[in-house]
């Protein structure tokens, strides 16, 4: 018996204040709903998905599935007024289902619905008809008088937030549903709403959701989501992550020459990789010449064929305070760490599009706050942050993913010529990185901001 994945994205998101339905506005250079068909794609539990969508938004959903090669998405129908509208033409147009199907309604706004919640959903559908997601409430609720005043407060330790997906089988909601039209009830604020008042005598279990299966409701909503996609980043193993994948690939690293470049040099030349590295130093490249770096991408691929993969390590630091600068100090830190991010940018975009390939950028922990006495350097690599996120929104149509490693404190010759001789005991090893690194250029995402950590290490 198949189970059912129904993603419900009819809404049109008046609160959220934007001229576009919030299930297609950006999260990470890509569209919230992408997220949330990505879990249902690839949860080994779903064996089809519907969607439901706003009918002039129907063509454009055809083509996020066609993109994103979601295999599992077998229809997209039109949805109604409201969610039991939409609910209910999803009910209609699984018809040919037996009973006992198992089918998962789900808020296409909630991008971070986990592989977990969904099997644990599903699982619950074994026992009983109908299942909700649910966290406890970290709030006192209370409940009001018609003149505002307080008229009882409920404990707390009984009391549940509800999430979704909600589960059921299909000849429950079926039935609900139909009692409901039948007696011109609409007015409810979820399904299990629907299956509690017109079959009063189903049990609806519950099953534990989480709060990183938050809901889009406002534009602030965006920004907290895009902060749990990228500690959601942190969990991902990448270190585990085999490099198999870049056998063969044609890869270009910017101040491969040392350090943290170096170490990738040489562990995607282990991996099988056909690695170009470029400095001033080694072969003459300035990234802050953006002839010089289109020169150098147009000879690797003269010769050796389509790029798949360019990282920019290339960076300055120079460690006094401001006022002690050189006017050369000043403009060589921003022309490399900014303008030179910029050239390898604009000069990788047509490569990139071709293969389908992958922009790497190099932040520092010190992105997220400015430290004394390289204000420059923190500053410009916050805008390595910014700079990422945008170009994996404008780039996502190309099929170009750009994201960025933040390493906390490594043993490179950059740092040691600004900080001196340090415990290795509590930095980074560039090897470490690299193979982080590497993983995050081939993973199939964008946007994302990798920490790279040491244990029990705290950065400047």
């Amino acid at each position: 018996m198949k189970t059912i994945g129904v993603v419900l994205s009819g809404g049109s998101g008046t609160r959220f204040g934007s001229s576009i339905p919030k299930q297609f506005s950006k999260l990470a250079g890509r569209c919230v709903i992408e997220y949330t068909l990505d879990a249902f794609e690839n949860s080994k539990d779903i064996d089809e998905i519907i969607i439901v969508s706003k009918s002039e938004y129907i063509d454009f959903t055809w083509d996020l599935v066609d993109k994103n090669h979601w295999s599992k998405v077998k229809k997209v129908i039109s949805g109604g007024i409201d969610r039991f509208a939409s609910t209910h033409s999803a009910i209609q147009c699984l018809s040919e289902y037996e009973g006992d199907t198992k089918v998962l309604f789900h808020d296409s706004v909630r991008p971070l619905v986990s592989d977990q919640i969904i099997h644990d959903c599903i699982e619950k559908l074994s026992q009983f008809s109908a299942v909700d997601v649910a966290i406890p409430s970290s709030d006192t609720l209370i409940e009001v008088s018609d003149d505002g005043c307080i008229q009882n407060i409920p404990s707390r330790s009984f009391m549940r937030r509800g999430q979704t997906p909600q589960g059921f089988l299909l000849g429950t909601i079926r039935q609900a549903y139909q009692l409901a039209v039948n007696k011109s009830r609409r007015n409810f604020t979820c399904d299990c709403g629907v299956v509690r008042a017109m079959l009063p005598h189903i049990k609806i279990a519950t099953t534990d959701g989480a709060e990183s299966n938050q809901k889009v409701t406002h534009a602030i909503d965006l920004f907290v989501i895009e902060k749990m996609l990228q500690a959601r980043s942190k969990s991902l193993d990448f270190e585990s992550m085999p490099l198999d994948e870049i056998k063969g690939k044609n890869i270009v690293i910017f101040g491969g020459s040392s350090g943290i470049g170096k170490a990738i040099h040489d562990l995607a030349l282990m991996h099988g990789a056909n690695v170009f590295s470029a400095s001033r130093s080694q072969n003459g490249v300035d990234i802050t010449d953006i002839g010089s770096v289109q020169e150098f991408l147009k000879k690797i691929r003269d010769e050796f064929g389509e790029i798949n993969i360019i990282i920019n390590t290339a960076a300055l630091l120079i460690k006094k305070p401001l006022g002690k600068m050189t006017e050369g100090e000043v403009s060589s830190i921003i022309n490399t760490n900014y303008l030179g991010m910029i050239n390898v940018a604009m000069s990788s975009h047509s490569h990139l599009k071709k293969s389908k390939g992958v922009l790497l950028n190099f932040t520092s922990s010190s992105y997220t706050r400015g430290r004394a006495y390289y204000s420059l350097y923190s500053s410009t690599k916050c805008a390595t942050v910014n700079f990422t996120q945008a170009l994996a929104e404008e780039w996502g149509k190309d099929d170009i993913r750009v994201n960025c490693i933040n390493p906390e404190r490594t043993q490179t010759p950059m740092r040691t010529k600004n900080f001196g001789v340090e415990d290795p005991s509590m930095l980074l090893k560039a090897e470490d990185v690299a193979k982080v690194s590497l993983a995050a250029a081939i993973i199939k995402k964008s946007g994302l901001i990798v920490d790279v950590k040491k244990d029990n290490l705290i950065s400047n």
